[in-house]
């Protein structure tokens, strides 16, 4: 059984990652942390479990085999080497640092210490992901030229129930969060562009700020490839019934996929079959397992989550490109990148 200790309840996904742990056979939520003291004696009172006012006093107890990081993000880079150096497993909510200097700082602890890290970059996981790669493994497109990703919610919209938003209110604070809209929800978009379309030469960031707070709620990025391909990513939290929406673009075809009916289409000219008269509805697989679940595999069997580590490094500095982008109104080379 993995003894695992809860830091931070601070993002709003944290209590889906208790409930995995505690749900895991695997797995069993041993202790918590939190920045906010009240709230990690609320949360450890609901679970049973004794809460640690110092985190040095968790990170020091022999028992405790792993942790579930849902600091706020500024957090990271001390909480997750403490715990690295402290010989925990670290399982991570998304995004693994602000920079990318402290991200790098971040996996050479956990390299150091031979622990196992896994970050919540969730859709790489799910069905229309995997059908994707699929498609582009076959190279039914062609030459990539177009990907875009969009993902928004209205989460800082004002309704009758909730005045400020859904959101929690500290998901509007600059410096916790590192951002807001992109960082927090385009994220997903991002990382499955660069999978799709590999690592650009640099990145374009343009935010909105409808609803007048410290962070963006409307975004978009465009990432730049040598060879003249775009990738564009849009997120925002002030949109009611936008879609979930990925589409990649080819000399040969393009795909489409869609939230609205969780459909895939396909039109190709490499495809046969008359793919390339009439869009094909494509059969998704079945989705792998979780982050979770896949960094309980990596503990159980000394194996590494490689590519999922990749593309959290690669999502940091995506993201600290964007924000300086957003920040100075002019695209930012990622080779410029502060290391």
């Amino acid at each position: 059984m993995i003894r695992v200790a809860m830091l931070s309840f601070w993002h709003v996904h944290a209590k889906d990652y208790a409930k995995q742990a505690q749900e895991h056979p695997g797995t069993e939520i041993a202790a918590v942390w939190d920045e906010e003291p009240e709230r990690g004696r609320r949360e450890a009172e609901a679970r049973g479990v004794p809460f640690y006012a110092s985190l040095e006093e968790l990170l020091a107890r022999p028992e405790i085999d792993g942790v579930i990081v849902d600091t706020p993000t500024h957090f990271h880079r001390d909480v997750i080497i403490a715990a690295a150096r402290a010989g925990k497993h670290i399982f991570t909510e998304k995004v693994l640092a602000a920079t990318q200097k402290e991200a790098v700082e971040i996996l050479q602890a956990v390299e150091a210490a031979g622990v196992k890290l896994t970050v919540s970059l969730p859709r790489l996981n799910h069905s229309y992901t995997l059908a994707v790669q699929d498609i582009l493994a076959r190279r039914l497109l062609g030459e990539l030229t177009l990907v875009r990703t969009r993902l928004s919610h209205n989460g800082a919209v004002s309704t009758e129930q909730s005045p400020d938003g859904w959101l929690p209110g500290h998901f509007f604070n600059r410096e916790q969060c590192g951002g807001g809209a992109l960082i927090d929800l385009g994220c997903h978009p991002m990382y499955l562009a660069r999978l799709f379309l590999g690592e650009p030469e640099s990145v374009s960031a343009h935010y909105g700020y409808l609803t007048g707070r410290e962070v963006e709620d409307n975004a978009v990025a465009v990432l730049r490839y040598p060879n003249g391909a775009l990738a564009v990513v849009e997120a925002g939290f002030v949109n009611a019934h936008s879609p979930f929406v990925i589409e990649v673009h080819g000399t040969e075809g393009s795909l489409l996929f869609s939230s609205h009916d969780n459909r895939l289409l396909l039109r190709s000219n490499a495809a046969g079959e008359g793919s390339e008269r009439e869009w094909q509805v494509q059969q998704l697989p079945a989705e792998l397992p979780s982050a979770f679940h896949q960094w309980v595999v990596h503990i159980q069997e000394n194996t590494s989550a490689e590519e999922n580590i990749a593309l959290a490094l690669e999502l940091t500095r995506l993201m600290e490109a964007a924000n300086r982008s957003a920040g100075t109104g002019a695209a930012v080379l990622l080779s410029e990148l502060p290391s």
